[in-house]
């Protein structure tokens, strides 16, 4: 390699070389096969510091991938305050990693290692775009799928780099395509007489003049039910209220499913409309008149797949009948309003691949998974 084709890592400065960050993977990936760009407006919300709720507890540097003056890969180095109350190593992250010219993987991880050792991290984990409840690990396998909501794509190429950078598998994600139809929906049905049993269970829909509230409980019951368990990091009342916020223009009340035990909330599922239904032939960034397709397509809710966002059953029911079939319940729920909502198949991803309470459940419906994420770490020395 001559000293012209050697690769340069650097820092992201200025708003220009910002929004190069950002709308980076549509330029590397594009041409190859399944591959779909999600919106460029998207990404900004999740990756602008003035945009993304993250950086009001949180602090990151982005760095770009050069060879011969032309962009070849991306990765964030970022820091949680809110993972760094938590017990155990100092743990900070990378996300955002992109790359085909596999080469600069590990110049990348490298240059996001060094940032977080000078802010005192002992062990960086990864990727998270840009934390827990972002774009979550690199795709393993199902890149010839479907493009999904908050579901990252990556190249076959890029997990093996980045073992070969060192880091080792610390997680796999989960997710499975779940069919709504009216057969699926009798055979998961759960029985009326079992219904019956569970005593003063209801189940409502998301109160649109109430929104702040119900946000509230679904913060309060998902960050309950998920406390202690791998990567986690709560959720904050604002990062609740932008997702819903941001949901607006496409947000029904059917979404929105809330089980309630003697009049106390005590499970929660959100479903959110897979953009890529409406957006994916718009190329990330569309033209006035697709904007004006898109427009279109979200007034007339022309959807057919979904994915399930945040799901969480209160530890206060551990060890109890309702436990186990409150989750039950709210796949039900959720098959149920296939006759409101226009969806043909809902996703069910992030499933921990340890969580096997959650597993047994949703392979009863679905035997295998159809994409694997996956999480590295690696301790810093």
């Amino acid at each position: 390699m001559t000293n012209s084709d050697q690769i340069v890592v650097s820092p992201v400065s200025g708003a220009r070389q910002l929004a190069l960050f950002i709308r980076l993977p549509r330029l590397l990936y594009s041409g190859l096969p399944s591959y779909v760009p999600p919106l460029d407006m998207e990404q900004k919300g999740m990756l602008h510091p003035k945009r993304s709720r993250f950086f009001e507890h949180g602090s990151a540097c982005y760095f770009l991938a050069w060879r011969n003056g032309k962009p070849i890969g991306r990765i964030s180095a970022q820091i949680d305050q809110l993972a760094l109350e938590q017990d155990g190593p100092r743990t900070g992250f990378f996300g955002a990693l992109d790359a085909v010219e596999t080469e600069c993987v590990k110049p990348l991880l490298d240059a996001a290692t060094d940032w977080l050792r000078q802010q005192g991290i002992e062990r960086i984990r990864g990727p998270w775009t840009l934390n827990y409840h972002g774009e979550s690990g690199t795709m393993i396998e199902g890149q010839m799928e479907p493009p999904m909501v908050g579901t990252g794509w990556h190249p076959e190429t890029l997990g093996p780099a980045i073992e070969r950078a060192g880091f080792a598998k610390a997680m796999d994600l989960l997710s499975y395509r779940m069919e709504v139809s009216p057969v699926a929906e009798r055979a998961n049905r759960v029985p009326a007489n079992l219904r019956a049993r569970l005593g003063a269970v209801t189940v409502r829909s998301l109160r649109k003049d109430h929104i702040a509230e119900d946000a509230d409980i679904l913060r309060d019951i998902y960050n309950d039910a998920w406390a202690g368990t791998w990567g986690n990091v709560p959720i904050t009342r604002d990062e609740v209220q932008a997702l819903l916020a941001s949901l607006k223009p496409v947000l029904k009340p059917e979404q929105y499913v809330l089980v309630e035990f003697e009049g106390e909330p005590v499970a929660i599922a959100l479903v959110v409309p897979n953009i890529f239904d409406i957006s994916g032939d718009l190329n990330g960034a569309p033209s006035p008149i697709g904007w004006v397709k898109l427009g279109s397509r979200i007034l007339t809710h022309d959807f057919h797949s979904a994915r399930v966002i945040l799901l969480g059953v209160k530890k206060k029911l551990a060890g109890t009948a309702l436990s186990a079939v409150i989750p039950a319940l709210l796949i039900d729920e959720l098959m149920q309003r296939g006759h409101v909502l226009p969806y043909r198949t809902i996703e069910l991803g992030w499933v921990l691949e340890t969580n096997v309470g959650i597993r047994n459940l949703i392979e009863r419906i679905v035997p295998t998974p159809y994409k694997k994420h996956r999480m590295y770490e690696k301790t810093i020395s």
